[in-house]
């Protein structure tokens, strides 16, 4: 089977109908795709069912059957949406140390950068806070940074070289500080294990007693870690 996050908009033939799930009631529209060489289910646009596209030698009956063999996947599919929905801030707020401020409340806190969007005052912040707080923790642990870079990381929230140089993602500011120092140590850390084996794990939680709550924390939050 063939899946896709949203509908486009395609020729209906038959639809909606509802089909009663597991744990909700499904909404389930059908529309014929004549270039579809195959049957696929896609979650629709409004988060309370689905769209199966029907290609254009397939049948209303085999579509049907085709929905509810596959309502199982769409339930989960459509449960994981709803809470990545219910977790999104609203437009006009953000995560700064954890916590959901106004844009204009977070600018406001730095009155020397009026003008300045609230991507470019965190860039700053993380520019200014990440590198000196690597350096102390490192001390902490006995270990030497040769260079501490702060980036856009896209899928990372830190990285480091054979050649001791740590890069941090910038977002890190709008972390709890206990976020922020767990991903540090756990990127020093690879100074002494550059893997995941079990024994960097070990150092990891040797050094960092608060892992598991900042792992937690990161899964429940990181999609919420963005500016406007």
């Amino acid at each position: 089977m063939t899946t896709e996050i949203f509908a486009h908009f395609l020729p209906r033939t038959r639809g909606p109908e509802i089909i009663q799930g597991r744990f909700m009631a499904l909404k389930i529209d059908y529309r014929r795709r004549h270039n579809a060489r195959r049957y696929i289910l896609r979650l629709n646009e409004n988060g309370d069912g689905g769209c199966v596209t029907i290609p254009r030698s397939g049948s209303w009956d085999e579509a049907r059957r085709f929905a509810r063999r596959n309502v199982p996947w769409l339930e989960e599919r459509l449960q994981r949406w709803r809470e990545k929905a219910k977790s999104a801030l609203p437009e006009n707020q953000i995560l700064f140390r954890g916590e959901p401020v106004a844009t204009e409340t977070l600018i406001a806190l730095f009155p020397n950068s009026q003008g300045a969007s609230a991507k470019s005052i965190l860039w700053a912040l993380a520019r200014n806070e990440l590198p000196p707080r690597v350096n102390e923790l490192a001390a902490v642990h006995g270990l030497a940074v040769k260079r501490v870079s702060v980036r856009d990381q896209r899928s990372r929230w830190g990285s480091c070289s054979v050649k001791g140089v740590i890069s941090l993602n910038w977002r890190l500011v709008q972390t709890p500080e206990f976020v922020r120092d767990y991903i540090i140590v756990h990127e020093l850390m690879h100074l002494r294990e550059m893997n995941h084996s079990d024994r960097f794990w070990n150092l990891v939680y040797a050094a960092f007693p608060r892992t598991n709550e900042a792992e937690r924390w990161l899964k429940s939050h990181g999609t919420m870690l963005r500016s406007r």
